[in-house]
């Protein structure tokens, strides 16, 4: 099966965590006309390519080359290449990876009437402050805490202020966990880690609340989504026409005691908790709070935007992959 006849289907970033298991779920829908284009460099990322199927696998540097003269091979681009080291202190790298790369990503895909799909970012929304409603008019008073959060505000911002936001779907993803994601390192999610640190110390530190007045300790809040679930949403808004800014989360916040206490339990491992300082290099660049406001999302997407509950999304990714070591 073809979703778009003898057309390709680019994803960027489609060798990295949410990427690849959008080719997992399209694979499995029987779709293959897929282009990759990726920055494997000399992580682990590469074997998130096993057991797929695609057409080809790019370097982001060859992108530009290989489109020139394929326009009409090309239905859509899926953009979710990016840096998203939301510690990046390289300003100048992150306005080059993140902002400028894609702006010339979506020119081609204007210039070629192609659906452009891209991944923005709920570190846009900074401390919250003015909410999570997914609302253009609301773009240019939001006030990111670092860098990357501004480097992908600084895109949604050049679409509007262009008028072009009619042309892309762009799409605010919240706190997205779940298989694939091991080459991230420090920013892979917080269940990644909890696992193995749990196996051998039988416990697990959440950081203490940098705000008492508003949270306890661990009762920081965040909007955990599945990457299955955001998997199929993405897939979703590849067969509608829907464009604008939506955000990809759940709706529901969860506390970090929340999610410690059902990996805990995924684990069949009595719960201990300890708290300890906020990193220097995280402190006033920390969200506290995130929860999707999902209505828009839901208005276009319907059943589509469902979310698996916390501890059973938790339980699956512990069980099926991190424990076992498989990908997806």
């Amino acid at each position: 099966m073809k979703l778009y006849d003898d057309q390709l289907i680019v994803i960027t970033g489609g060798v990295g965590f949410i990427g690849s298991c959008l080719v997992r779920h399209l694979n499995d829908l029987g779709i293959y006309n897929l282009i990759l284009v990726d920055e494997l460099g000399t992580t682990e990322k590469w074997k998130n390519l096993i057991g797929k199927r695609f057409v080809d696998a790019l370097d982001k540097n060859q992108l530009f080359d290989w489109l020139d003269g394929k326009e009409a091979l090309i239905k859509a681009i899926i953009h979710l290449g990016a840096c998203t080291t939301t510690i990046e202190t390289n300003a100048s790298y992150l306005l080059e990876n993140n902002y400028r790369y894609s702006k010339k990503l979506a020119e081609f895909a204007f210039k070629h009437e192609k659906r452009f799909i891209y991944a923005s970012s709920a570190a846009t929304y900074g401390d919250g402050a003015l909410g999570f409603a997914d609302d253009p008019d609301k773009l240019d008073s939001l006030r990111p805490l670092n860098m990357y959060g501004l480097s992908k505000h600084m895109f949604d911002v050049w679409l509007k202020n262009e008028g072009l936001l009619h042309k892309a779907t762009g799409l605010k993803f919240f706190n997205v966990f779940g298989p694939n994601e091991s080459h991230k390192g420090r920013m892979a999610s917080a269940i990644a880690h909890m696992v193995p640190t749990i196996h051998q110390k039988g416990s697990f530190q959440l950081f203490k609340s940098n705000d008492l007045k508003n949270f306890s300790d661990g009762e920081q809040c965040r909007d955990f989504v599945y990457v299955k679930d955001v998997v199929k949403m993405i897939y979703t808004f590849l067969l509608n026409d829907a464009t604008g800014i939506y955000n990809i989360g759940t709706g529901k916040p969860g506390t970090w005691n929340e999610l410690a206490k059902a990996v805990f339990k995924a684990l069949h491992i009595p719960p201990k908790i300890e708290y300890i300082p906020m990193p220097a290099d995280l402190n006033g660049k920390y969200q506290n709070y995130t929860c999707a406001d999902m209505k828009k999302t839901i208005s276009v997407l319907g059943d589509a935007a469902k979310s698996t509950p916390l501890e059973e999304a938790v339980s699956d990714y512990i069980r099926n992959y991190l424990v076992p070591g498989h990908i997806w």
